[in-house]
């Protein structure tokens, strides 16, 4: 079996439905990168240097605005994730009630992650206080930390696999992978550095988010 041969027909098949060099995918692209390396850049920025505690005067408000703007970006992303699928063709084997029924499952279980993960956390758990020197007291264990680590992540990829199969769009599963991908890099960029903050504080173990 020639495998070039087979992998130049996977690239052309794939292409006849995504086109990379479209504006809208691009953007997307663009926008789920620079989401996460703006918090990353920023919060061990502020950690080395707490200049944005001393901008807000507090580093529980400077932290809550850190939030706010991550928030905001992770709409612009959701926007430009939408704009990509819609911009280019559906697949017509995902186009069938039974992946729209795991696309509602998917959804359904993502939003619990990241909403259950958000309640045991608090505001400024899960907005990277503790680059700020927010600590948390005790390891967080509740659900959805008794089940699996980086809830949050993984609930916000479930949620995007969801939304790709419920717009039958091989666009959005591409771009679902490049939202794994991005998030597995921040944890290896993220873990080592957080396990050094708590380290320095105390003893104690933590959960990563």
């Amino acid at each position: 079996m020639d495998f070039r041969q087979a992998d130049l027909c996977v690239m052309t098949w794939l292409l006849g439905y995504v086109d990379p060099s479209d504006p809208h995918f691009v953007a997307a692209v663009l926008a789920i990168t620079f989401n996460l390396l703006f918090w990353n850049v920023v919060a061990r920025w502020e950690q080395k240097t707490r200049k944005l505690s001393k901008a807000f005067g507090s580093p529980y408000l400077a932290c809550s605005s850190l939030g706010g703007a991550i928030l905001l970006l992770n709409i612009l992303c959701s926007h430009c994730f939408t704009q990509a699928m819609l911009s280019q063709p559906k697949m017509e084997s995902l186009d069938n009630p039974t992946a729209y029924r795991v696309a509602l499952v998917l959804l359904g279980v993502g939003s619990t992650l990241v909403l259950f993960s958000f309640l045991a956390l608090g505001f400024t758990g899960t907005f990277l206080g503790d680059y700020f020197g927010i600590l948390k007291e005790a390891r967080v264990t509740t659900f959805p930390f008794s089940v699996l680590d980086n809830p949050t992540y993984w609930g916000s990829t479930a949620n995007y696999l969801g939304w790709a199969l419920m717009h039958a769009s091989p666009t959005g599963l591409l771009l679902t992978a490049v939202v794994a991908l991005i998030y597995v890099a921040a944890l290896l960029y993220e873990e080592p550095f957080t396990a050094e903050i708590y380290r320095q504080k105390a003893p104690q173990p933590y959960r990563r988010r």
